[in-house]
């Protein structure tokens, strides 16, 4: 799946369309995707900042519904540049080639992908789960077609073992 297929789906949704209507200066500011290669956790999420209220409201594609959020840090979100495409398959693919440069030799299970702006261009960070509990951190940047940091780490690494200061 594309990008764009997506967007337009969201676009057709009458609850976008009353959403746009009544915040007309409403920009998309984020994206996430959740992709399972082992199960049907598949979802798509839009976010859209309103400058005005200074808020943000996500559009859960795969429910048809929009809710406020919440919980984010009140930074002004950037705004996403709309005139760009890409495509899901192009960027697993081109993460298991760099999994394989990389001698990563394990199965993707789970694509957590973020779609964010910054400095005026717009990137993919993405965490993906992979088998033997391994998890890849990505970034690939949008506007050179690359993959810019790829890092592995284990499931174990995530947790950090502090320890004790013996005086307390």
């Amino acid at each position: 799946m594309n990008l764009q297929f997506y967007l337009e789906k969201l676009f057709a949704s009458n609850e976008f369309k009353k959403f746009k209507k009544e915040n007309k200066d409403a920009y998309l500011c984020s994206g996430f995707f959740s992709i399972d290669r082992q199960g049907k956790d598949n979802q798509q999420h839009f976010d859209f900042y309103i400058p005005l209220t200074k808020k943000m409201f996500s559009f859960k594609l795969e429910k048809g519904e929009l809710s406020p959020l919440e919980n984010y840090d009140k930074r002004i979100p950037e705004k996403l540049k709309e005139d760009f495409d890409f495509d899901f398959d192009e960027i697993e693919n081109m993460i298991i080639n760099k999994m394989k440069e990389e001698n990563v030799n394990k199965q993707i299970q789970k694509l957590l992908l973020s779609l964010q702006g910054m400095e005026g261009k717009n990137f993919i960070i993405g965490t993906i789960f992979i088998s033997g509990m391994g998890i890849l951190k990505v970034t690939f940047d949008l506007s050179e077609n690359k993959i810019t940091n790829f890092e592995q780490k284990s499931f174990l690494d995530m947790f950090k073992i502090i320890k004790r200061n013996p005086k307390e």
